[in-house]
């Protein structure tokens, strides 16, 4: 098949989803290719359940992006009439002046959001589930809370196409090529032209750009579920918020409340490197095991018999921050990931971002820590 678009978006995971609508909804004719069926469980996108938050610990530049995302997932859910964000509040929990606190207090602090801090007595008073350390101090902030991952994307690409978009979906990518000045995107099946290309294709991305010696990482991800042991109203989502932990010095996991399928619980990184084609899927008995030492430790009453398990991956850059650029040898194609495993609260905004930098709009976003330049000495 060979037609001619506005844009052709490979990845159809968070940002590609987000991306797709946004541009279809402006009027222009979109391709949106990937190689399997999104929702999938073979990328990023997947896992029941992720966390929005916006006291950004890991920059204060973050911030508006996200209130602009919280903007637009109120919009998707009322063009869709679905609910995708569970406003139940979120938890940092840390040293007071470790990476995660200090960070998050710091990006409230400078944008004014509405938080609170708790000692450690008044987070189990008000939480209940958690056993944290004496020295240790909680950052409540009230708007985080519970993103549904697989039913965004579905419903991202399910309005995409209800404003035209064309999707092809279990038709992976093997190259794209410029052409005059469009592209040529070739897939196992055909070949799209369009004027412009978005790559939001995650861990496929470096496949894609092998040209620019990516400085990127691929790395196995492992969310867990459990079965609470006891206490099981301690974990409904009334009494037990998102939150992220900081159990050792630059070191996190987060977890969930029990939303019918048990508490899952996820290390932040500290997964093995691997690609797509040689990740393990499975998940062995000594990784549950390290999984519960934490439960034990923090959220005793959450260790009882593992319920399921999951892999997806992080695609990771060298300072964890987002990739958003224009290609440096071909302007009229956009890289926008890899989100190196906090990205998907972001998917509308970037969506909308890469809508406008495709139709040489202005943004009104501070970018600076997502160019390519800062890879400059490893490209």
């Amino acid at each position: 098949m060979t037609g001619e678009f506005d844009v052709a978006v490979t990845g159809l995971g968070a940002m590609g989803s987000a991306a797709a609508y946004q541009l279809s909804a402006r009027g222009q004719r979109v391709v949106g290719l990937d190689r399997y069926k999104p929702p999938h469980e073979f990328g990023s996108s997947h896992g029941r359940s992720r966390i929005i938050r916006e006291a950004y610990f890991e920059d204060p530049l973050y911030v508006p992006l996200v209130k602009r995302a919280y903007a637009l997932w109120q919009q998707l859910e009322q063009e869709s009439g679905r609910q995708l964000l569970l406003p139940i509040g979120g938890v940092m929990i840390g040293p007071r002046d470790g990476v995660l606190v200090a960070g998050a207090e710091r990006s409230a602090h400078k944008h004014r959001l509405e938080h609170r801090f708790l000692s450690a007595h008044e987070l189990r008073e008000k939480f209940p589930a958690f056993v944290p350390a004496a020295n240790t101090a909680a950052l409540w902030e009230p708007r985080a809370g519970v993103l549904l991952p697989e039913l965004a994307v579905q419903t991202q690409l399910e309005l995409a196409t209800q404003h035209g978009a064309t999707l092809r979906f279990n038709e992976p990518v093997l190259r794209w090529e410029p052409r005059g000045t469009g592209v040529r995107v070739t897939t196992a099946t055909g070949a799209y032209d369009a004027r412009r290309l978005l790559l939001a294709a995650g861990a496929w991305t470096s496949s894609l750009l092998l040209e620019l010696h990516l400085p990127l990482v691929v790395e196995r991800q492992v969310l867990y579920w459990f079965e609470p042991r006891a206490n099981p109203d301690w974990f409904a989502p009334e009494r037990c918020p998102v939150f992220l932990c900081e159990y050792a010095p630059g070191r996190f996991f987060y977890g969930f409340p029990d939303l019918g399928d048990g508490m899952k619980i996820a290390l932040h990184h500290e997964g093995e490197t691997t690609t797509t084609d040689t990740v393990r899927r499975t998940v062995d008995a000594l990784e549950i095991e390290a999984m519960r030492t934490l439960l034990r430790a923090f959220l005793p009453a959450a260790d009882g018999a593992p319920r399921s398990t999951a892999v997806c991956v992080y695609t990771n850059t060298p300072d964890e921050h987002f990739l958003l650029d224009f290609h440096p040898g071909c302007e009229q194609v956009l890289i926008a990931s890899p989100c190196s495993g906090h990205g998907f609260k972001f998917a509308p905004v970037i969506g909308e971002i890469a809508a406008a930098l495709l139709e040489e709009r202005a943004v009104p976003f501070d970018l600076g820590l997502f160019g390519l330049e800062r890879f400059k000495n490893r490209l």
